[in-house]
């Protein structure tokens, strides 16, 4: 199977996508790994969650101007419509993230 642009996995008719730029180096990274697993089961069906390491994508996170890390993009129909940089607890990405994923 043919590997998709970034673009293309982004841009998911009907399914809001949260983008997680981390890098494996990153404390605040690996706190955000459990949580982003758990809202990923909460939200099966109805949420795509996609990790981008800034190591080895350094043009995608430079396009979406990722200065530090972790960064949350979340975007609908290909169009980041939420971002956060830093970790987030898991009640304050549910209250963010929330409205889009359940509209």
């Amino acid at each position: 199977m043919p590997r998709k642009s970034f673009a293309e996995l982004i841009d998911s008719p009907g399914m809001p996508v949260l983008v997680d730029f981390f890098a494996d180096w990153c404390g605040p990274c690996k706190t955000m790994a459990p949580i982003l697993q758990q809202f990923a089961a909460q939200h099966q069906g109805k949420l795509r969650i996609i990790k981008i390491d800034v190591d080895k994508n350094p043009a995608v996170a430079q396009q979406y101007r990722v200065q530090s890390i972790p960064t949350l993009i979340l975007f609908r129909q290909g169009q980041p419509v939420w971002r956060q940089a830093g970790a987030v607890p898991a009640a304050e990405l549910a209250r963010a993230v929330g409205p889009f994923v359940n509209s």
